[in-house]
């Protein structure tokens, strides 16, 4: 019917019992704890990793750190402006923020700053920002918002495509010069799409696209090809180094690690070692112990994510907050793998943990959305009710 809650009365004042009050409203208390330790851990990382380059490069040996808090503190103020923002102001403008990032999308092929040999920047001044961290924000709200309101009939193809067409598109454009994101963007539509809809056999034609189109990407460029061979036997090609030395990063942390700042790895061996291989120094500093750490950090605040979602007070809230959980848990996963060399290497930054304001900035105005969901602004009320 028309305008009935989701979730009952009974179910949110339960939910609410579960430590969620903070600032002017109801927020997820143990998460915001958690995400707090990750990114203070973060910050501390970042200027362990980053002091012999930036020495080397600035002569500032908290060159990066500086930098880094800078981007950080202008995300948290970001984040909880949109905590207190009604989280259905994201529903309503859901198609213009993916309009507006396919645009970018087409824009930084055009114009983009090439880095690592891929134009993924775009720079107004001396501020440079990349789209693809914009559209991982913009393809979670979009296909959120259409999942919601299309939930009973995403079992039909036709309506299906439908929902996918700007977001695959989106994807594409991505994947023309950076695919590790392009994979995390499909997985983030994948994830919500199929905990939205009532059937599951169309998800297998797509998941068997996804994998067609990933092959494809592969195949059409070279050096990806050469990644794959590099991950089978990284010591016989001389673009394994990174992964190689970061092996050896992680292998010589043992169980409690060499001590923080006493990493030899990030002594110039790791490129950018404060940047997508920062889990390396990690593990050699922090050992398996610190690494661990880390990792439980990460599986409470992906439950408390997905405690939100299960409680969330109408659709959009719920899907979006599915979304945001798998963006994270995904680019986890992918870091770590690389890391590790348990799949082949690829440009991901670790969450909340690596070097780089974009990605520090999109990633917390997602996560001020699930608190702004958390918050439960719109007790009693479905996306259908919204104009």
């Amino acid at each position: 019917m028309r305008g009935e809650p989701v979730v009952s009365e009974d179910r949110l004042t339960k939910a609410r019992k579960h430590g969620r009050r903070s600032w002017d409203g109801y927020v997820d208390l143990p998460m915001l704890i958690c995400l707090s330790a990750i990114l203070i851990f973060g910050l501390a990382m970042i200027y362990s990793t980053s002091s012999y380059r930036a020495m080397d490069l600035y002569g500032d040996d908290i060159y990066f750190f500086k930098r880094q808090t800078v981007y950080m503190l202008t995300a948290v103020l970001l984040m909880r402006g949109v905590s207190g923002m009604d989280h259905t102001f994201f529903f309503r403008y859901s198609k213009l923020i993916l309009i507006s990032s396919l645009l970018l999308q087409i824009l930084v092929l055009v114009i983009g700053t090439a880095s690592h040999g891929s134009s993924r920047w775009i720079y107004i001044g001396p501020i440079g920002f990349q789209p693809s961290e914009y559209a991982k924000l913009a393809i979670t709200v979009y296909t959120a918002a259409q999942a919601a309101v299309k939930s009973r009939d995403l079992c039909r193809a036709g309506c299906l495509i439908k929902v996918m067409v700007f977001p695959v598109i989106t994807i594409i454009l991505i994947g023309v010069e950076n695919l590790s994101t392009a994979i995390i963007c499909f997985v983030i539509m994948f994830a919500i799409l199929f905990v939205a809809s009532p059937g599951i056999k169309h998800f297998v034609v797509i998941g068997i696209c996804g994998i067609v189109g990933c092959v494809l990407f592969i195949l059409f460029a070279g050096y990806r090809a050469d990644r794959v061979r590099i991950w089978l036997d990284p010591e016989q090609y001389a673009d394994g180094y990174q992964t190689v030395q970061s092996l050896y990063a992680v292998g010589s942390g043992g169980l409690f690690g060499v001590g923080y700042g006493k990493s030899v790895q990030k002594m110039g061996f790791i490129p950018e070692s404060h940047n997508d291989m920062i889990f390396s120094v990690v593990c050699e500093e922090l050992g398996m112990v610190g690494a661990i750490a880390l990792i439980v950090l990460f599986i409470v605040f992906l439950y408390r994510l997905a405690l939100i979602a299960m409680n969330a007070d109408d659709r959009f809230g719920s899907l979006v907050s599915c979304g945001v959980m798998t963006h994270v848990a995904v680019q986890l996963l992918i870091n770590m793998g690389v890391v590790t060399n348990t799949i082949p290497p690829t440009g991901v930054p670790m969450p909340f943990i690596s070097y780089g304001g974009s990605s520090i900035i999109f990633i917390l105005i997602e996560i001020g959305i699930v608190m702004s969901v958390a918050r439960g602004r719109t007790v009693g009320t479905d996306v259908r009710d919204i104009p």
